[in-house]
């Protein structure tokens, strides 16, 4: 097996999506044959080099898997468990692989996630190149009206970078449904919040071409190879 970039082999290995994997190197929290590596392009032989994150040696590139969940409400998208906080991957604790998820919902967000042990598959769908398109229905405290829609759709600040949804359009009285690219954090509450309205209930329905459909609130099952490419469509 020839050598390759550490964040690449971590990838690979199920760590975390690459990005992620680079974060942990420059925070020291990897180590190569006993020594910390800080360079994430350090060339590594996954069969002949010990690597360890946080000291749990990673022996092998895992099967991968790709799973779609329906996230309930009360949930944070977190690797870090702590007596205060329930974390997406407890309700993934039989399954057996290295799992993290593929971006984030805040804890007040339900709705469809992905959740894979694939790091390149996890950076395909979040790097914005990809253009993947996220659709989220949002129950407010007021009916919706045309102004609403047109103030929406103007955009605003978020994370100190100007953003404007795709589409948006009413569903019925006080329920919106916003279409964004971006993807920045709280995002859709923030656009809406930005014109006085109240989220009640955030609800992510759909990634790419890919729709939650049915699949009950804190259930999740496999995706097809079908459903993997239509993400990208």
């Amino acid at each position: 097996m020839t050598k390759q970039r550490l964040s690449k082999t971590l990838a690979a290995a199920g760590v975390a999506s690459r990005r992620a994997c680079e974060e942990l190197i420059f925070k020291g929290q990897v180590s190569v044959n006993g020594q910390v590596v800080l360079v994430p392009q350090t060339l590594v032989n996954i069969e002949e080099d010990a690597i360890s994150v946080n000291g749990k040696a990673i022996n092998a590139v895992e099967e991968k898997v790709y799973y779609m969940l329906n996230k309930p409400t009360g949930y944070v998208c977190s690797a870090k468990r702590n007596a205060n906080t329930k974390i997406v991957l407890d309700l993934f604790e039989e399954e057996g692989h290295r799992l993290f998820t593929v971006g984030r919902l805040d804890k007040d967000t339900e709705g469809l996630l992905l959740v894979t042990n694939d790091g390149h598959f996890a950076n395909q769908v979040i790097h914005p190149s990809s253009a993947i398109q996220k659709e989220y229905v949002a129950k407010t405290n007021q009916e919706i009206t045309h102004d609403h829609l047109v103030a929406i759709a103007q955009g605003t600040l978020v994370e100190g970078t100007f953003v404007k949804p795709i589409r948006v359009s009413k569903v019925r009285r006080g329920t919106v449904k916003i279409v964004i690219m971006e993807g920045k954090k709280r995002e859709v509450r923030v656009l809406l919040e930005s014109i006085g309205l109240e989220v009640q209930e955030l609800t992510r329905v759909r990634i790419g071409g890919l729709q939650l459909g049915k699949l009950p609130v804190g259930e999740w099952r496999a995706l097809t190879e079908g459903e993997k490419s239509i993400i990208f469509e």
